[in-house]
C-alpha cells in the first residue's frame, strides 16, 4: 500500500478496534443485567458497537486487499496489532463501572463522529453519519444512569465515585493523538482529538453536577493502546473472542 493508504488503514483500524473491544466487553452483561430491560439495553448497545466496528473493518479490508476480510481483522490479529484505547479493554466491573465507561466513551464518540462527518474521505464520513444516531442514544442512556446512580442511594453514589476514580487515569489517552491520527488529520481525513476534549469535559461537568458527583481534575494518564501496548486484559478478551477461528481455521457456518 502507498503511505497515504497505510495511514488511512491504520486510522480506520483504530476507529474499528475501539467499538469492537468495548462491544465485546459489554456483551458480558448479556443475561446478567440488573433488570431485564437494562440487560436488553446494554446488549443492544454492544450490538450497535460491533456493527460500527464491522462497517469500519469492511472498509479497512478493502483498503488492504490481498484477501483481507473483516473476519481476519477481528479474529486473526494478535493483541500487539490492536489499536484500541486501554479504557475499553478493562474488566467490566460492576454496573456503575460499566455505566461510567460507556458515558466517557460515548460522549467522546459523539463529538468524534460529528466532526468525522466532514472528513474528506467519503466512506468514513458516511460511516460516521450512520453511527451518530446510535451514539446519540448511547450518550443519553448512559447519562441518565450516571445521574440515577450518582444521585441515588449512598451505596450507588459510592460505587460511582469508585468507578470514576478507577477509570479516570485511562481517559486521557482518548485525546492524545497517535502518529497515524496526526497524519490522517493533516490529510483532512481524521479528527484532531485534542480539539474535542473541551466539549467532552463540558458534558462531563454538566452531568456530574446533576448527579452530585465530583468532577475529576486533570491527572497523569495511562497510554499505549493506540500503538499496540496493552494491558493483560486484552489478551483474555481475544482468547475468548478468537477461539473458534484459531481452533478451526477458515471454518464457515
Amino acid at each position: 500500500m502507498s503511505m497515504n493508504k497505510t495511514i488511512l488503514a491504520d486510522y480506520v483500524l483504530h476507529l474499528a478496534d475501539n467499538p469492537l473491544i468495548l462491544g465485546q466487553r459489554n456483551s458480558e452483561w448479556c443475561g446478567h443485567g440488573p433488570v431485564l430491560e437494562q440487560d436488553i439495553a446494554i446488549t443492544n448497545i454492544s450490538l450497535d458497537l460491533i456493527g460500527q466496528a464491522r462497517s469500519l473493518y469492511q472498509y479497512c479490508a478493502a483498503l488492504k486487499g490481498e484477501g483481507c476480510t473483516e473476519d481476519s481483522l477481528a479474529y486473526l490479529r494478535d493483541a500487539r496489532d490492536f489499536k484500541n484505547c486501554l479504557l475499553l479493554e478493562l474488566p467490566k466491573g460492576d454496573w456503575a463501572h460499566t455505566i461510567t465507561r460507556q458515558f466517557f466513551f460515548s460522549t467522546y464518540q459523539l463529538l468524534l463522529y460529528t466532526r468525522l462527518q466532514q472528513s474528506t474521505d467519503s466512506n468514513l464520513a458516511a460511516i460516521a453519519e450512520k453511527s451518530l444516531k446510535e451514539v446519540t442514544y448511547h450518550v443519553r442512556w448512559s447519562s441518565e444512569w450516571v445521574i440515577r446512580l450518582g444521585d441515588g442511594t449512598e451505596e450507588s453514589h459510592l460505587r460511582m465515585e469508585k468507578a470514576i476514580a478507577e477509570l479516570w487515569p485511562y481517559t486521557g489517552e482518548l485525546f492524545v493523538p497517535a502518529p497515524y491520527e496526526t497524519a490522517a488529520t493533516k490529510e483532512g481525513i481524521g479528527v484532531d482529538v485534542r480539539t474535542i476534549k473541551e466539549g467532552w469535559q463540558q458534558k462531563l461537568d454538566l452531568i456530574f453536577t446533576e448527579a452530585t458527583l465530583p468532577v475529576p481534575k486533570e491527572a497523569w494518564s495511562q497510554a499505549g493502546g493506540k500503538e499496540g501496548v496493552h494491558t493483560e486484559h486484552l489478551g483474555y478478551i481475544l482468547a475468548e473472542m478468537q477461539f473458534m477461528q484459531r481452533a478451526y481455521p477458515g471454518m464457515e457456518w
